[in-house]
């Protein structure tokens, strides 16, 4: 499946470390009524019975707002699920052995941190790319924060439509003006926020400010 890039403009990527208000189910339906255009549903620590439930209901609550619902690194969970595509590491399965997998129907995404693992990403069937940390984080310890140039030249060198990951909030989103990448991927910036609708509205219209920069 070929992959808008109209979806990476505002993708949130799911954190239960702050439900507690409301559910997740709540968070990312308010998400949805405000505009965000790609869920990817990122689970650690549930055990697999309770990560399907969770996904099946996530998966139908997407369809219902038109929206893209991804898996991360769980290629199994995303097939049960109905997922619309899996999002998957550098050190986890190459694109193309997630291809095999789940068929031509399913989006794969792929983390990639410099230019040869991008290219190499998109050679294996990469259907687009996640590119960062662009700022630091706390939620991705185990990777390096990315240069604007590196993130520059990634999204030079590749066809496939990019999102930039990492550290992304509100008050550093328009520092990606000129990347030339086509969204923004946050976590705590919807999540942790006291009303992930508001935050996500507030984000789309500069996720939308930062990709008319490029020009």
């Amino acid at each position: 499946m070929k992959c808008d890039k109209k979806a990476m403009l505002l993708y949130a990527v799911t954190d239960r470390a702050w439900v507690g208000e409301q559910s997740l189910y709540e968070q990312v339906e308010a998400a949805l009524k405000n505009g965000v255009t790609c869920i990817q549903l990122r689970e650690k620590d549930l055990d697999g019975d309770a990560f399907l439930a969770e996904a099946i209901a996530l998966a139908d609550l997407c369809k219902r707002y038109g929206v893209p619902f991804i898996i991360n690194d769980n290629v199994d969970i995303a097939i049960q699920c109905g997922a619309d595509g899996v999002h998957v590491g550098q050190a986890d399965m190459l694109a193309s052995d997630v291809r095999a997998r789940v068929g031509e129907g399913m989006i794969i995404g792929v983390s990639a941190h410099t230019v040869e693992e991008a290219l190499e990403a998109v050679k294996n069937g990469a259907d687009y790319l996640g590119l960062g940390a662009v700022f630091s984080t706390s939620t991705k310890t185990d990777v390096d924060q990315m240069s604007y140039q590196t993130l520059k030249d990634i999204c030079n060198a590749v066809r496939v439509p990019t999102v930039a990951i990492g550290g992304i909030s509100k008050k550093n989103i328009l520092q990606l003006s000129g990347s030339g990448v086509d969204g923004v991927a946050v976590v705590s910036a919807i999540f942790a926020a006291d009303d992930p609708g508001a935050a996500t509205a507030e984000l789309l219209a500069l996720a939308n400010q930062m990709v008319q920069g490029h020009a």
